[in-house]
Order: structure tokens, then C-alpha cells, then sequence
């Protein structure tokens, strides 16, 4: 996470102005310009390598310019997610706490500050950024990124690289920089995060510039989109699919302008080669070679690259081609999934709903062979085929080789015609297929792994977040491939645009089960977005607890002894809080509104004493239990 210093001020627009930048000799800025409205949200889209990130490092001040300039105020807070939380010892809400410095550093000047005036200055502050809110705030964010009560007590040093990469976003929307700069960041989300988000961003109070390719988001959370083209910058008001719109028909005029311009010229180029050596016709064919000079050249807009993936067609399975009767799997303990009675057709395209850790990754395992049920019985047709993309296969691709010798350890037999044939029906060029895959982007080996996937014409394709790295456009061809595709699919995905087009049928996976989802995708973001307080969680076998070991103790003692600080903290406001309201000339018929205020606050930091209290409780109940 990265941030500057504090700001308290209003600021003025974010400008970029006539700037040049290069990597390696390649221009990736030439004399780009534009101008952020204040407050707004903004989509930064563009071809993969056109340079999104780099201007991100520009803006950061990371990298230095080669011309022009960059216009941010000095003491304004640049936030991004650089990198993963580090594993530790310390709690996910308190590592969420100390990603506000102002804060953590105006609550440690507090404990020893002794002269009244800055006394007073720290408290003023504290009110200023809502200090005693802080926790519900932090609180709200993880719960959204899907990290329950319980999970947020919990060090950092419990969760994976993917998980922690949701604590760091976590802090970087509790500290609120002034301009808040994500790089995809529903790449490590699921669809329930990703919708949180979402709504998250669309009320952030300030700037916010976003790198994505989740059209969904890109239509609902932000106010303008800044195309980053040919070297060029250019904003537009209104979402993605308002700018798609303005953009074909931006191409379409300028081609039509382009074809008449070209047209005049070869009628003018025609009578200077057919009169220039007749001397009665010399002025006028002079005059025509002048008004050739002068024509500025309209140049037509390239049209994007046709990006495709091409799926080979299995052949036609009786169905039923999976059944499942009173099926339940699990990992060698209590099943994940019980009592599961499912039917899969050849022409089915299902799409998996549910919250992160409900199952739906152990049912797309079930479904692949990668693992068996313990109860009941599953009934495969005897020719079935089934194709498995899961991210973690892109991160397994030997990266010290390349696409082609993947695909020749695949079908050794085949001519290399053959198999750069099928590179390239995913996109894969010749320069790519050569290319080792430590070198390709990400979209590139996305691609590459869902050509080892389908390469054997699967009857049933398990799609597990595919959209991971893909732009745009290729997430459009995505979306055609599957269309035509003549097997079942079956998808788990954050991208709800991919979802409905794709899906016709919805599974929800939840509470141990998997249910038709009666519904459509817009009834389920809104059942997500209100949330789902009133329902309460599955009950849990009872296991037989284990003894604590003496490092488990000292880690419970070392919580209930951070609640113990918090709650100390938080009562210490409430009664500064207090004194502030017995004040009598708070009540003055000129003071209400401030009065409003501070009433206000107060009653924000109850709030905030009950959740402390109630995680007290929780911490102590813990350290109660394994004593």
C-alpha cells in the first residue's frame, strides 16, 4: 500500500499534461493530456501493454517523466495496492487499523501528549477523520471482502498470498486516499467481493482511478472512461458500454470521412497525370497538385485485432452425461457437499453461485474426477471427456518453455504446422508460440492453459475464474467461443457480464448444498448487496476440541489484551466526547448545527464501543475456553 502525506483540503483536478514517456525505445505517451474531474470515478482502459500501469508509476511518482507534466497537489495521499500483506502475528482488522497513519500516529501522540493546545489540536483531528469509527469502518470493509467476525480477529499469518492481497485492499479503502489507484483488483476477488466492491467504489468520497476489464464495473462504479490509445489519452463521460458506443461511432464517421478524402484525392491525382504535360491545362493541373498538398490526411482507426479462441466440437453423448444421487464429497473429513442429486446435459451451461468457501470449488473438483464421493452414487457416461481450468493451472505452466513444446508434450505426433494451427486458434501467434512462457503476459498464458484444457474436444468444460487477466475484447471472444461451443459448461466467475450471457441455468452452493437458483443474476446481485444479516449459518458437527497449545494461549492473551486497549481508547473519546456536549454553549441557537455534530459522533462512538465490547467478549470466551 502506498500513500503520501495527510490533506485535509479541498483538491484541485488531476492533470496530465502533453506528457512523453518510453520503455526500452517504445513510446508508450507522446504529448498524452487530460484532466480528472475531482471526486470522480474513472475506468483507465486500453490494449494490454499499451502503458495503464506505467501511468499509474507516473502519477505515483515512481517513474520520472520524459516530458510534460504530471499536476497533483503536494500533500495530497496517493493510495494503491502494491503488494500483498505480509504474514504476521497481528490481526486482520488491526492490520486494516494501522493502514491509516494520520490515525495510528494521532492515537500514539495522544497517549503522551502533555501541552493542551496540541492536546486539543489531536482531539480536533480525531473528530475530523471519524477516529472512533475506525473500527466498525475497517470492520464493514473486510466483512465485504469476505472475512467474517471471527476471520478478522485471526493474524495474517492464517491466510494465503491471494487472501492477504484482500487485507491490503481492505486497508487501502479504510485509509481513503485522496486519489485511489487500483490495478485490476477483482482479479483476486470472487463474485461476491468483486459486487461489493462495486458498490463500494461508486460512494468512495474521492478520486478513484481503476484499471479493470470487468465491463459490469466499469458500467455501475465509475463516471468517465480515459482510453488509452496509440499513445494518447482521451476522457469520456459515462461508462463502458456509453464509451463503446461513442467509440464505433467515432470509427465509423472517420472511416466514411477517410474513403471520401481518398476518393477526391485519386480524382485529383487522375487530372494531374492526365493534363500536367498539356500546356493549356498546366495552371489548373499545378492548381490540383497544390490542393493535394494541402489535404491533411484522414487516417482511419485501426480496428481492434480480431481476438478469438476457437474450442474443438465434441462429438454428441446420450444424456445424461454426469448424475449424481444422494451424492456428498468432502476432503477425508465431515463432506463439504451432502445429499447431492444434480443431472448434467450436453447442452447445459450452469453457472456456480455462492460465497467464497461454501463449496463450489469442491463440487467443480467432484464434477472433473479430481475427486470422488464418499456417499451415494455418481453415474458418468462411459465417453466422457472433461476439460479443467482452474488459475492455479496458469501459474503451473513451465515458464521455462514455450507454448509450442506445451503443446508437442500433448500431441508429440502432430507436424508443427498442425500445432501452431491450434496455437493460433487461442491467439497465440507465431511470436508467442516461440516466446517461453516466464515472458507472456498474463492474458497470453490464460489463453495458452485454456488450449491444454479444451485440446481433447471435452463433452463438459469446467470453467473456474477464466477471465483472470483477460482484456476486454478477449473476454468478448470468450463469450463467442462458448456460445458456439456444443458441449456442457459449467462456470464459476466474478465477471457477472461473462455470466449472463453465457449461463442459463444457475446452481447456488450453500449450506453444505447445491440448489437450482430460481432467480436471475440481477435478483441475486441485489440479495448480495442488502446482505443477508438475518440468516444464520449452517450448524457445525461438534468435533472434539483440541488442547491449546502454550503459543496458542499467548496469542489469545496478546488479542484480549489489544480489545483491553481498544476498549480503554474508545471509552477515553466517549468521555472527552461527553464533556464536549455538557459544554452549554454547544446548545446556542447559532451553534445547532454543530451541535448536530457532535451528537453525531457520539452516537458513532457508541457504536463503535458495542463492537469493541462484543469482540472483548469474543477474545475473552476464546481465551476462557482453551485455559
Amino acid at each position: 500500500m502506498t500513500f503520501g502525506a495527510a490533506c485535509g483540503i479541498a483538491l484541485p483536478m488531476l492533470k496530465i499534461e502533453d506528457i512523453t514517456y518510453n520503455v526500452e525505445g517504445r513510446p508508450l505517451f507522446e504529448g498524452a493530456s487530460a484532466t480528472i474531474p475531482t471526486g470522480h470515478k474513472v475506468g483507465l482502459v486500453g490494449r494490454n501493454g499499451a502503458g495503464k500501469t506505467t501511468l499509474f508509476r507516473l502519477i505515483r511518482g515512481e517513474l520520472a517523466l520524459e516530458g510534460g507534466a504530471i499536476s497533483i497537489p503536494s500533500r495530497a495521499r496517493i493510495g494503491g495496492v502494491a503488494q500483498e500483506v505480509p504474514s504476521s502475528s497481528t490481526s486482520l482488522l488491526e492490520t486494516v487499523l494501522q493502514a491509516d497513519t494520520e490515525r495510528a500516529a494521532l492515537l500514539a501522540e495522544s497517549e503522551t501528549a502533555t501541552d493542551p493546545h496540541r492536546i486539543a489540536d489531536i482531539q480536533s483531528r480525531l473528530a475530523d477523520i471519524d477516529a472512533w469509527s475506525a473500527e466498525g469502518r475497517a470492520s464493514a470493509i473486510l466483512k465485504g471482502l469476505g472475512f467474517d467476525a471471527e476471520a478478522q480477529l485471526r493474524p495474517c499469518s492464517d491466510f494465503s498470498g491471494g487472501w492477504r492481497m484482500r487485507v491490503a485492499l481492505a486497508g487501502v479503502l479504510f485509509a481513503q486516499p485522496d486519489y485511489l489507484l487500483l490495478d485490476e483488483p477483482t482479479n483476486y476477488l470472487d463474485l461476491e467481493g468483486a459486487l461489493w466492491l462495486e458498490s463500494y467504489l461508486a460512494k468512495y468520497p474521492h478520486t478513484v482511478l481503476i484499471i479493470s476489464h470487468d465491463r459490469g464495473l466499469l458500467n455501475r462504479a465509475v463516471q468517465g472512461i480515459l482510453h488509452l490509445d496509440n499513445r494518447q489519452l482521451t476522457y469520456w463521460q459515462g461508462g463502458y458500454d456509453q464509451f463503446a458506443r461513442q467509440m464505433a461511432e467515432r470509427r465509423a464517421v472517420l472511416q466514411a470521412e477517410a474513403k471520401k478524402q481518398e476518393a477526391r484525392r485519386a480524382h485529383l491525382q487522375s487530372f494531374v497525370d492526365r493534363f500536367k504535360a498539356k500546356a493549356s491545362k498546366a495552371v489548373q493541373a499545378q492548381s490540383r497538385v497544390k490542393m493535394l498538398e494541402k489535404m491533411t490526411p484522414i487516417t482511419a482507426p485501426e480496428d481492434a485485432k480480431k481476438v478469438v479462441f476457437t474450442f474443438p466440437a465434441p462429438e454428441e453423448l446420450s444424456p445424461p452425461i454426469i448424475n449424481i444421487e444422494g451424492g456428498a464429497v468432502g476432503y477425508g473429513g465431515p463432506p463439504i457437499l451432502k445429499r447431492l442429486s444434480l443431472r448434467i446435459d450436453q447442452d447445459d451451461r450452469i453457472a456456480l453461485l455462492g460465497r467464497n468457501g461454501e463449496g463450489k470449488s469442491t463440487l467443480s473438483k467432484l464434477l472433473a474426477g479430481k475427486l470422488e464421493a464418499c456417499e451415494g452414487r455418481m453415474v458418468k457416461s462411459s465417453k466422457l471427456r472433461i476439460g479443467y481450468f482452474a488459475q492455479h493451472q496458469v501459474d503451473e505452466l513451465h515458464i521455462d518453455e514455450t507454448p509450442l513444446q506445451h503443446v508437442m508434450r500433448l500431441r508429440p505426433a502432430e507436424g508443427q504446422p498442425r500445432l501452431r494451427a491450434r496455437l493460433a486458434s487461442f491467439g497465440l501467434m507465431a511470436d508467442q508460440a516461440e516466446t517461453v512462457v516466464g515472458r507472456l503476459s498474463g492474458g497470453q498464458k490464460a489463453r495458452l492453459s485454456l488450449l491444454l484444457a479444451t485440446i481433447d474436444a471435452p463433452h463438459l468444460l469446467i470453467l473456474d475464474e477464466p477471465t483472470n487477466h483477460l482484456d476486454i475484447e478477449s473476454r468478448e471472444a470468450l463469450v463467442e467461443a462458448l456460445t458456439e461451443y456444443s458441449g456442457a459448461v459449467i462456470l464459476v466467475s466474478h465477471d457477472m457480464h461473462l455470466l449472463s450471457l453465457v449461463a442459463d441455468r444457475l446452481w447456488l452452493v450453500k449450506g453444505g448444498a447445491v440448489t437450482p437458483y430460481t432467480e436471475d443474476l440481477e435478483a441475486y446481485r441485489r440479495q448480495l448487496l442488502a446482505g443477508d444479516e438475518t440468516e444464520k449459518p449452517a450448524a457445525k458437527p461438534a468435533e472434539k476440541p483440541k488442547k491449546a497449545s502454550r503459543d496458542d494461549i499467548l496469542a489469545l492473551k496478546a488479542e484480549v489484551r489489544k480489545c483491553d486497549e481498544r476498549l480503554a481508547k474508545l471509552n477515553e473519546m466517549r468521555d472527552k466526547l461527553a464533556t464536549k456536549l455538557a459544554d452549554p454553549a454547544l446548545y446556542e441557537d447559532v451553534r445547532k448545527g454543530e451541535l448536530e455534530t457532535w451528537n453525531r459522533k457520539y452516537a458513532e462512538l457508541m457504536d463503535a464501543l458495542d463492537r469493541a465490547e462484543a469482540m472483548w467478549m469474543s477474545a475473552q470466551e476464546k481465551l476462557e475456553a482453551a485455559a
